[in-house]
This record gives structure tokens, C-alpha cells and sequence, in this order.
């Protein structure tokens, strides 16, 4: 866009689907939770054995389509707003067509939901490293946290 003199509206764009991507974040809290509360005996022996980002995967596997039903109506109607997204889609369609860009890419409401997803999973990834170098803080914080929320 900004090679077709689009600035402006490009970064209205970009800015729009930064918007979408974080009003859509909220969404994840309960579905996470619950995601935890349904974790079997295998899921945490799992967790706990497994590599490095190994909860971060089972948040994955067990949230990631409930997280893109919830996330996608947020998205398009952010992206609804600026009728760029339509211009998005129809030049990325043919983009996609001569292999300029990827196919699951050449919808905008799809791929700012997906990076939404990518960018929760990399918040939960930095969490689960954070909780694995120093789990005994880790611990004390989840304490005070639950300890000072019953006073």
C-alpha cells in the first residue's frame, strides 16, 4: 500500500489490526483456565517431564480453536471499520495466486487472528520460561497473589 502512495491508510490499517489483536487477548483468560481445570493426571506428569515449552504446547493443543472462534468475530469487527480490509484481501488474493504471499495470509481478519494467537502463545511461552528458571518465586508470587486476595 505505501508503495501505491496508500501511507496514510496503511498505517490506519496497521494500527486498526493492533487494536483487534489486543481486544481480542482478553478473551483467552477463561478459556486458559479452563484449559487448566480439565488437565488430566497424564497432561501435568506431561507438562512437568516435557521440554521447555511444554505447557505452553498443551495450552496449544487444547485451547488454540476455541481461542481463534473467539478472537475472529473481534477481529473483523475491528477490521470492518476501515474499509481497507476489503482492498487488503482482494490484493492479497491475487498475490497469493502468483505466490507473492501465502494463501492463509491473503485474508486480513484470518492472519491478524492468527498473529494474535502467535502473540498470546508467545506471552505464555515467556511466562512458562520465567516459572521454569525460577520456580520457587514463581510459587511465592501465585501465594501472595491468592493469600492477599482473601484478606
Amino acid at each position: 500500500m505505501r508503495s501505491f502512495g496508500m501511507a496514510r491508510q496503511a498505517d490506519e490499517l496497521i494500527l486498526t489490526v493492533n487494536r483487534a489483536a489486543e481486544a481480542a487477548v482478553p478473551e483467552a483468560r477463561a478459556l486458559l483456565v479452563d484449559a487448566v481445570k480439565k488437565m488430566s493426571v497424564e497432561d501435568a506428569k506431561g507438562i512437568l517431564s516435557g521440554g521447555q515449552d511444554s505447557a505452553t504446547q498443551y495450552f496449544k493443543r487444547t485451547t488454540s480453536e476455541q481461542l481463534r472462534a473467539k478472537f475472529l468475530p473481534v477481529v473483523k469487527k475491528a477490521t470492518a471499520r476501515v474499509k481497507l480490509a476489503e482492498k487488503y484481501n482482494e490484493y492479497a488474493e491475487k498475490g497469493a495466486r502468483f505466490g507473492v504471499i501465502r494463501k492463509e495470509d491473503a485474508n486480513l481478519d484470518n492472519y491478524v487472528t492468527q498473529k494474535a494467537l502467535d502473540g498470546l502463545f508467545l506471552m505464555v511461552a515467556e511466562e512458562e520460561a520465567r516459572i521454569r528458571q525460577n520456580p520457587a518465586a514463581a510459587a511465592s508470587n501465585i501465594l501472595k497473589k491468592v493469600f492477599g486476595a482473601l484478606k
